[in-house]
């Protein structure tokens, strides 16, 4: 009995304990977000980090002292010069990062926070707004097919979901285009006394976008002007901070390599992988290909994103097959997916296997590459995931390819031109040859 009762006392004082830790996280985290001016949480489909590293870039030039954090591709931290730095973790992504990154990198002087939503599930998505982020104004950049699993069949269930991250009697800006989903997210936004803010395309001149040197999306711009809008940032110093902005690991920037001989535009489309944003992508592309050119796609899937394995063995049939000529399968599920196309009229003697059924070198990846482009051009385009053995092996080829060209995002982060206007010209200040004190007068 007496064993027992010290058990007990022992398990009371170590709740005690915990308990009394946790509120002081709870404290000292929610010290630090009402010390911001600004807290955006970006929630949405597609673009999530596209738009998070373009608000940073606006806030930046519109003189707030900003942090960011990005989930996408490659999970980073984007301080108030611009300069990134990876997010190192030592199992599993949680969403309790969002709480770590707060800790670290809210200092005293930092007067906003731009963070993507990591959460997928509606009941963690709510939990990291309204304990995690509490944002004023939250993004919800799209609604697409993705997640169903745990977001909803239907594209009106996933806006339900993402809904949960409209904030209380704040600001909802949305790029989604189609009016009843829009109207979906309206009512929403006005269920918890938000105002919905139409972040719209048509607002976005080409000028606008000749700024950027990898492909970027109208849509995402114009989430970042809205933005500028409602903090009262100039259009242009906005304009100018995205352009600044250093694109997420995934996007796509299309560059020629010599395959054996053959000139073949490499388009790394691996970041779009639902229905919408490959159309659309691939008809901002398309005038960019070389007249006549053959176009292979490269379905590259994984094993634990089964259902954008189906997706796309759907899409190539029947979306796609106008576009492209041959197709490659990469990574996992390759009999599958293969069995699929055909049954859906992809003539079978167009598909061709290289993923881990065949598990090729390089050079087997390459020879086949060249083989299928026919004349002196051709198209090669990454689809559905970028981690796989076969597609990182290939990523890696054309990054040695690119010499002296090729820039790491982080090193990107830390060029002077992409820096805020007000670091710049303090880095200027600091190598300007110091002014010779010829005839000054000693002080007496």
């Amino acid at each position: 009995m007496r064993i027992a009762l010290v058990c007990l006392g022992i398990l009371g004082f170590v709740s005690v304990g915990i308990f009394g830790y946790w509120r002081e996280v709870v404290r000292a985290h929610n010290d630090r977000l009402q010390q911001l001016d600004v807290r955006l949480h970006v929630n949405g489909i597609r673009g999530k980090s596209s738009v998070t590293r373009l608000l940073a870039g606006v806030l930046r030039d519109g003189g707030y002292l900003t942090v960011a954090k990005t989930t996408g591709s490659a999970a980073r931290v984007i301080g108030p010069t611009g300069e990134e730095s990876p997010i190192s973790r030592r199992g599993a992504a949680t969403i309790n990062e969002q709480i770590d990154i707060v800790a670290e990198h809210v200092s005293g002087g930092i007067e906003a926070l731009v963070i993507e939503c990591m959460a997928v599930r509606p009941l963690y998505q709510q939990y990291s707004q309204d304990f995690m982020v509490k944002s004023d104004i939250t993004v919800i950049t799209n609604v697409r097919e993705d997640h169903q699993e745990e977001m909803g069949e239907t594209l009106e269930e996933i806006a339900d979901s993402m809904s949960v991250t409209i904030p209380y009697g704040g600001v909802l800006i949305t790029a989604e285009d189609r009016p009843h989903l829009r109207d979906r997210l309206q009512a929403n936004a006005e269920a918890r006394g938000a105002t919905l803010v139409y972040a719209d395309p048509a607002a976005v001149a080409d000028e606008d976008m000749q700024g950027f040197d990898y492909l970027q999306f109208k849509e995402n711009v114009a989430i970042g002007l809205a933005v500028a809008r409602i903090l009262g940032i100039p259009r242009q110093a906005a304009i100018e901070g995205m352009w600044k902005s250093v694109p997420d690991i995934g996007v796509v920037r299309l560059r020629t390599y010599d395959i054996r001989g053959r000139r073949v535009l490499w388009v790394p489309l691996f970041a779009a992988n639902d229905r919408e944003s490959v159309i659309a992508t691939f008809e901002n592309l398309r005038a960019q290909f070389p007249p006549g050119a053959k176009v292979i796609g490269m379905l590259n899937n994984r094993h634990d994103r089964g259902r954008r394995a189906e997706l796309f063995s759907h899409m190539v049939p029947d979306d796609l097959s106008t576009i492209l000529d041959e197709v490659i399968t990469l990574g996992a599920y390759e009999e599958t997916v293969t069995a699929t196309m055909v049954e859906r009229g992809f003539p079978a003697e167009r598909i061709h296997a290289l993923g881990e059924t065949v598990r090729p070198d390089l050079d087997q990846m390459l020879d086949t590459i060249a083989q299928l482009v026919d004349g002196p051009e051709g198209v090669l385009v990454g689809m559905v995931n970028i981690h796989t053995e076969q597609a990182e092996m290939l990523m890696e080829h054309f990054a040695h390819l690119q010499g002296e060209d090729h820039r790491e995002e982080l090193d990107e982060a830390r060029e002077p031109a992409r820096m805020p206007a007000g670091v710049a010209r303090m880095q200027r200040a600091a190598t300007r040859p110091a002014i010779p004190q010829v005839g000054r007068r000693r002080a007496l």
